[in-house]
């Protein structure tokens, strides 16, 4: 599972092949429940952290050399030079926000260590060949020891993996002096006047590498124990999956029942503001009447003895419709309509209770399994949900902000001429249509107030000119749901899906399309660890 977060959304995602997660009971975190972002932070830290010491090291042997003071090889300097300019270069890849698969981060982990692990190589083995002809041999255990730890303190892991990468630290200096024992004379002649230095190399190693295995392996019990020691009434935090606007979300399990979840919290930091706490508790209360097949589910809410607020919600297995397109590319008009069809499901329920949810968008639009059926369409984040009638909501968001997202946001949204109503969701509707079938926004600026004057000013291009084999009948049902004016719309979710029923041109997509579809996907794509960004 992946997860994605904007300012104020917290999107759950599968692994792409609709598999379940399964909780194991009495099972502690995983390294493979160690999210993407905390592993690509932790590289990026000991990248950062390396290179600053051979930065600093390389400019004092730089200025020394070029003074004449310093005697050094040059072959070293530049090889230094080197190890630091990648390992810079490294960690400002690492810095950016977008996460990268775990695979691909293990495997970057294994170069931030490797590059430096080359230079002690080749540093140990350069200062041997010389200091040997003057009858000593130079320990090297220093540079080693402090990449053995630095890993170990950095780089959560399993400690058998651990052991496997600490080990090969430890063996190559190892190699290293037997090769030249074996070799070179003068370093045979050097150890013959201290008998006892290839022991204590050896020894000096092993130790170092033993005391930092049993350091990862402690610390990944520890980080266990505090996942445990998270808990929230009947319900066992499990897994930090992603931060939002509003609060943390975890995935975690009833303490009884061994269901899954998934637990919102406000933020500790959050927790003292009233409006943040308002607009919490709306969105819960918002959530918690709507009870639509296709609107996220609501199981509990309370507070903790320390004052957290909380709420809990299902558990979906699947990806949004963001993510989806991404991945796969645009949709058949059938299977867009097929998911807009139910969304108006959802907003029906909604709208009926005075209730706009001003924030859909492909990200918010869930393809869940459920049952064993397959592109179930849950929407989810009602944290922007506001009752058309009621003046403590609005007095919530009298801050003077707009809120939403950009690329999917009504007109009147956009400029709050009018009061956004169930009107507004249509048009958001409409551009989610549009992504699904074009796979692109209806208005694809890079700025977010290009955006919102684009939805208020610009005509849009017709969906047909990016995907010609759109029917023309389900493009005029997006074209209008996209009018500037709300009276222009369909003025019901109901009308909307009477509109897309009657799309005589509009290829079918049936629950055995969905369940193909995903079975293909299945067997295509691997089983991949069940990390977050």
């Amino acid at each position: 599972m992946t997860t994605t977060v904007d300012d104020d959304t917290v999107e759950f995602r599968a692994d792409g092949t609709g598999r379940r997660v399964v909780l194991v009971e009495g099972s502690e975190p995983h390294i493979s429940s160690e999210t993407q972002s905390l592993l690509q932070s932790r590289i990026r830290l000991a990248a950062a952290l390396m290179f600053g010491a051979f930065a600093v090291f390389g400019i004092r042997d730089w200025i020394a050399y070029s003074a004449g003071l310093d005697t050094a090889d040059f072959h070293l300097l530049i090889a230094n030079t080197c190890v630091a300019s990648a390992l810079g270069l490294i960690a400002f890849v690492l810095n950016r926000p977008s996460g990268i698969s775990m695979s691909v981060l293990r495997w970057i982990e294994i170069v931030v260590f490797s590059i430096p692990a080359s230079f002690f190589g080749f540093l140990q083995y350069a200062a041997m060949t010389e200091c040997s002809q003057h009858g000593y041999l130079p320990s090297p255990l220093p540079p080693w020891m402090l990449l053995m730890f630095v890993y170990a303190l950095l780089i959560p892991n399993y400690w058998r993996r651990a052991a496997v990468i600490i080990g090969t630290m430890a063996a190559i200096p190892i190699v290293i002096l037997v090769t030249l024992l074996a070799t070179n004379s003068y370093c045979q002649h050097a150890v013959n006047f201290t008998h006892d230095f290839v022991a204590k190399t050896v020894l000096g190693l092993i130790t170092c590498a033993v005391i930092a295995v049993v350091g990862v392996r402690t610390m990944r019990v520890l980080r266990s124990e505090a996942f445990e020691a998270k808990q929230l009434g009947q319900y066992r935090l499990k897994q930090l999956l992603g931060h939002g606007g509003m609060g943390d979300v975890y995935l975690a399990e009833h303490r009884m029942m061994r269901r899954p979840c998934v637990v919102k919290v406000i933020r500790p930091e959050r927790a003292g503001d009233p409006r943040s706490l308002a607009r919490f508790e709306r969105e819960v209360r918002a959530t918690a009447k709507l009870t639509h097949w296709n609107s996220i589910e609501v199981f509990d809410y309370g507070q903790s003895d320390d004052g957290t607020f909380f709420y809990v919600m299902e558990y979906l297995p699947g990806m949004n419709l963001q993510e989806l397109v991404d991945q796969h590319g645009p949709m058949p008009a059938g299977r867009a309509a097929w998911f807009v069809t139910q969304v108006c499901d959802a907003l029906a329920e909604a709208h009926e209770q005075d209730l706009i949810h001003r924030d859909i968008k492909p990200a918010n639009i869930f393809a869940a399994e459920r049952g064993g059926i397959f592109d179930v369409a849950k929407l989810l984040d009602f944290g922007l949900v506001k009752p058309l009638l009621d003046e403590e909501s609005a007095a919530v968001s009298m801050d003077g902000t707009i809120t939403g997202s950009p690329l999917y946001m009504a007109p009147e949204q956009a400029t709050q001429d009018t009061e956004p109503d169930c009107r507004s969701d249509i048009y958001a509707l409409g551009a989610v249509a549009y992504y699904l079938v074009t796979g692109q926004p209806p208005f694809n600026e890079d700025k977010p107030l290009k955006a919102l004057m684009a939805h208020a000013q610009k005509h849009v291009t017709p969906p047909a000119e990016l995907a010609p084999e759109l029917p023309s009948d389900f493009e005029a049902v997006i074209l209008r749901c996209l009018s500037k004016s709300p009276s222009d719309r369909f003025q019901t979710v109901q009308e909307l899906q009477q509109a897309i029923d009657d799309c005589y041109q509009l290829p079918s997509w049936t629950r055995e399309n969905a369940k193909q579809w995903w079975q293909q996907l299945t067997h295509r794509q691997p089983t991949s660890e069940f990390v977050t960004s």
